[in-house]
């Protein structure tokens, strides 16, 4: 048997990709998993169901009311109802469209629902949004 050996000692002059790559990669990856982290609202609200159509980007005004005494206006959070109220005031006052979206959570009382629907109201809102999540449509 005869094995050839290969007995150049020629200089590699290719530049190895394989390290870049792996950087790419690792950074991509980074990216994908920080980027949901971003967009994350001051507190988490859970909205009841409806069959809704999907609004177009205007200036708005949201107002978020947990289940507890949390609740938030252009992702400011206050922690009394009286502290809310001035700060819709103060939004609407900024605002030219004076659109409204409230995102009451599904275990939130009505009374504070109401309250809120009035205040806006109150304020000078030409337009009162109650947001749902989509029903999801079922397979046949």
């Amino acid at each position: 048997m005869s094995f050839k050996t290969d007995n150049t000692d020629e200089i590699m002059s290719s530049i190895n990709i394989t390290p870049l790559v792996d950087v790419c990669l690792v950074l991509v990856i980074i990216f994908m998993v920080t980027a949901p982290l971003l967009s994350d609202p001051a507190f988490k609200v859970n909205l009841p169901v409806a069959r809704t159509q999907e609004g177009e980007e205007k200036e708005k005004i949201i107002v978020s009311i947990s289940d507890g005494e949390k609740y938030s206006v252009n992702e400011v959070v206050f922690k009394t109802k009286e502290n809310l109220f001035s700060g819709i005031d103060k939004a609407l006052s900024a605002s030219d469209l004076k659109i409204v979206i409230i995102k009451a959570d599904k275990n939130a009382g009505y009374g504070i629902l109401t309250d809120v629907m009035a205040k806006a109201k109150d304020s000078g809102a030409v337009n009162i949004t109650i947001a749902t999540e989509q029903l999801k449509k079922r397979k046949q």
